[in-house]
């Protein structure tokens, strides 16, 4: 039994709430240890629908404070990490089956001045059968409304956050599970299952449970209580496809059903479908996407495209489970998207405070909220500082991208351009200690398909907490989406050679994370 330092603050669960509360944290004074027993992000902050919004849809149920505290922060992040989050107009053709005009209008009009919007341009109007975006869509469709939003890569933000915290002193454990954790005498006792079956007891002065769709789990097996709060499981799966139109805009389409689904251009030239609101009752390890739901999928783009869609159109499929709060909602897509925040302590001592609901937009401003509520158990904590710094990566002259881009291939003009542009979008600014001393295409190593080479996946091993496939193909990157069958099998026994033969790490991220 191995027994470690005491802590601050022990958070359960490396997803987009606990890895932002870490950073601010940590940011404020405070010695945090977070504990993930998977991958950083590898549960529902990779799987969802790759959007930074408001959330236009919640308007029509009330959810006026969620929407403008989301619009709020969609700046914020934009302003923190322009090299993953960006710009993105969609398109939402008029379908009066299902919302007369003016009641699109007055909500899109809400979705323009409820929050601050300095960067992005506002709505307008377009005639389908003269504008170039009305191109893809069928010609009984003359009327549709763009507004704004932002793309975000969900996985490499709940990476840059975790970046961030360990840059500020907090110790990142992947792979290491929370088995059990009790108060005893002035802390709580956390005892931690390691990557290699080895016990490891800490101790902290307050816990979060952050662990998601296993926040109720969490509560009962480790920490030993029960809540009155409920969490509420609902499935979204998406479809990844060749992208069918030309132009960078996405399409909202609405159904019959009132649902509306989102059509975006993804990694490439791929593009993006979903995503469903299905109640789900499984383990959330075991999620997929049913052929009832691609079907659904499929129906409504087909609704609308002149380009018409398969199953033999769909390249792959990716669900989550959106752990969100129960308000009792009869309808999945009606259930309340914001976040409650449960505090427990006994005798104003040893706090525990555990997360229900929550949606990838807002996780900062959760996170500030979730400091704000553990502010009296503690006379440490320092002031907010999150809204006006950049992530890793992201500090760049005027969160320009496109010149930060631009300039870093011209530093680097032995890059292809499409690699140079990747290296920019995923590492920012970090892209140069990426690069090293390397002037050359051979100086990258191995080969191993599309866009991917040996010192890349070096880096992420060494530098974010990588350490299988899955991890560097699917969560750090989306080279899995361009590698061919063989091209991933034989990166795979790369990967497997090297890890064999690779000596520990010390001081870096290593297999599991910063040792306590």
């Amino acid at each position: 039994m191995q027994q470690t330092g005491t802590y601050d603050m022990a958070i359960i669960g490396g997803g987009i709430n606990g890895a932002g509360i870490a950073r601010d944290a940590a940011g404020r004074g405070l010695k945090v240890l977070l504990v993930e027993k998977g991958d950083l992000a590898e549960g529902t902050s990779s799987r969802s629908g790759k959007l930074v919004h408001g959330g236009l849809r919640y308007l029509e149920y009330y959810e006026f404070r969620l929407v403008r505290e989301a619009l709020i922060e969609r700046e914020v992040l934009l302003r923190a990490a322009p090299h993953i989050i960006w710009p993105l107009r969609f398109v939402l053709p008029h379908s009066p089956e299902q919302r007369p005009a003016w009641l699109v209008r007055l909500g899109l009009a809400l979705y323009d001045t409820l929050g601050t919007r300095r960067r992005l341009p506002g709505t307008r109007t377009l005639d389908l059968h003269r504008a170039p975006e009305g191109k893809p869509l069928r010609a009984d469709f003359r009327t549709a409304f763009e507004y704004s939003d932002c793309w975000v890569d969900d996985a490499r933000l709940v990476v840059l956050n975790a970046l961030d915290a360990r840059a500020k002193g907090a110790t990142i454990l992947t792979r290491t599970a929370a088995t059990s954790a009790r108060r005893e005498g002035q802390h709580w006792q956390l005892h931690l299952r390691g990557s290699g079956g080895e016990d490891i007891i800490v101790r902290a002065r307050m816990v979060i449970n952050a662990a998601g769709p296993w926040v109720g789990d969490v509560l009962e097996r480790v920490l030993g209580q029960t809540s009155s709060r409920q969490v509420r499981l609902v499935k979204g799966s998406h479809l990844i496809a060749r992208k069918f139109w030309d132009g960078p805009q996405a399409y909202l389409l609405q159904h019959t059903d009132k649902r509306v689904i989102f059509v975006n251009p993804y990694v490439g030239d791929l593009c993006l479908i979903g995503t469903t609101d299905i109640a789900y009752t499984g383990s959330p390890e075991d999620v997929t996407a049913g052929e009832d739901e691609i079907a659904y999928l499929l129906g409504v783009v087909n609704r609308y495209m002149r380009q018409q869609l398969s199953r033999q159109h769909v390249l792959a499929t990716y669900s989550g489970i959106r752990p969100l709060f129960d308000d009792k909602a009869g309808n999945p897509s009606a259930v309340t998207r914001d976040y409650v925040l449960d505090v427990e302590a006994v005798n104003g001592a040893l706090p525990l405070l555990s997360i229900y609901g929550g949606k990838i937009t807002t996780y900062r401003k959760l996170a500030e909220h979730a400091l704000e509520r553990l502010a009296p158990y503690t006379q440490r904590l320092g002031s907010p500082w999150t809204a006006k710094a950049a992530l890793p990566g992201g500090d760049m002259e005027n969160g320009d991208f496109d010149r930060f881009a631009k300039e870093f291939g011209a530093r680097h003009p032995w890059l292809p351009p499409d690699l140079a542009l990747h290296y920019a979008r995923l590492y920012g600014t970090r892209a140069e200690t990426l690069i090293g001393d390397a002037v050359k295409l051979a100086d990258l190593g191995v080969p191993f398909g599309g866009t991917l080479f040996q010192l890349e996946a070096e880096f992420l091993m060494a530098e974010e907490w990588a350490s299988s496939a899955g991890d560097i193909l699917e969560r750090r990157t989306k080279h899995g989406l361009h590698l061919t069958g063989g091209q991933r099998r034989a990166f795979e026994t790369w990967l497997a050679a090297r890890s064999a033969t690779a000596a520990p790490a010390h001081g870096k991220a290593g297999s599991t994370g910063d040792r306590p």
